[in-house]
């Protein structure tokens, strides 16, 4: 990403940058949505390889 810069290409003045804060905010926001992503597609190829367990008769119901 680029900076704000003026004609000059020296930083613009009065152009705050972002907080750590904020950039820590938006790196948890990612790492809770790909922990959520990961949850899910584990649960989900689970669910697949039982039903084509149970579809090829290597199970019992």
């Amino acid at each position: 990403m680029t900076g704000t810069t003026d004609g000059d290409g020296g930083p613009a003045e009065g152009v705050r940058r972002p907080s750590v804060a904020a950039v820590a905010r938006d790196r948890r926001v990612w790492l809770i949505l790909a922990v959520v992503a990961g949850l899910l597609v584990c649960c989900c190829s689970a669910v697949v390889g039982t039903l084509v367990a149970l579809s090829s008769g290597l199970l019992t119901a």
